[in-house]
């Protein structure tokens, strides 16, 4: 029996988990069994699922195989009906490795170190929102041109819909626009340069979803005005890209 164990830590909300796969092979029962101890508990328990969680394993053909994750609770619940010296001793050892992986957790370098990171996720959502509120600021500053206003269709495009027009996709032509220096990722939201952001290409709208725990979030995308479709279509002709109907036409 290998002297091991396995206590792992969720980070977003720090709680320590081992598994019923290692706690069968330590006290050396068959995991079936160690599966329906704990679905027993499951009867009698009320916050069973805030100590014990569904996962999947490989077996030794690769196969996923039924499993669950469980809190220091969980184990000490399930543990409490195994008996035995060597029971014992792993009990000891399991309470061991969960002590010393929360005081792990609780040192003041690892407590600096998720401070840290969560104050970067913290700087990368501000400067997303502060590129996209300068975004939004050249967008409602186009220049007042009679050419403007015949181009300021109320018809927006995404870069999905422009893409179909070169037969590719939106992933091909969000990283093209990228290598001409048209635009940037920020986060996950296509951005323009300064640059191009005063001249009416595009239109950034918020979308609200649902979020698995009820709540509300948003959700941050770009579109193409007519004026940013023709200016695509300007950039990549002049770099060896038309679209499929001016590709047909050269064909006929």
């Amino acid at each position: 029996m290998g002297e091991l164990i396995n206590v792992n830590i969720i980070p977003e909300n720090g709680v320590m988990t081992t598994s019923s796969k290692d706690v069968s092979l330590h006290f050396g029962k068959q995991h079936s069994h160690v599966l329906r101890d704990i679905d027993l508990l499951k009867k009698d328990i009320s916050n069973f699922g805030e100590m014990f969680f569904d996962i999947s394993i490989d077996d030794s053909y690769g196969r996923k195989q039924r499993a669950y994750a469980m809190t220091r609770d969980g184990f000490s619940l399930l543990a409490m009906g195994f008996t035995g010296s060597s029971a014992l001793r792993w009990k000891l050892k399991y309470i061991d490795a969960f002590n010393k992986m929360e005081q792990a957790w609780n040192s003041p370098e690892a407590i600096m170190a998720r401070a840290l990171q969560f104050a970067n996720r913290q700087l990368d959502n501000l400067k997303t929102q502060v590129a996209v509120k300068d975004q939004v600021i050249q967008e409602l500053q186009p220049k007042a041109t009679y050419y403007d206003l015949i181009l300021n269709c109320k018809d927006l495009l995404s870069t999905t819909k422009i893409a179909k027009d070169y037969g590719k996709s939106a992933v091909w032509l969000n990283t093209l626009l990228h290598e001409l220096g048209v635009q940037f990722k920020q986060s996950d939201i296509w951005l323009l340069y300064q640059k191009y952001a005063d001249k009416g290409y595009t239109s950034t709208k918020t979308h609200t979803y649902n979020k698995d725990d009820g709540t509300y979030g948003a959700k941050v995308h770009t579109y193409w005005t007519q004026k940013g479709r023709l200016f695509i279509y300007s950039l990549l002709k002049s770099n060896g890209y038309l679209p499929l109907i001016e590709l047909d036409d050269l064909s006929a």
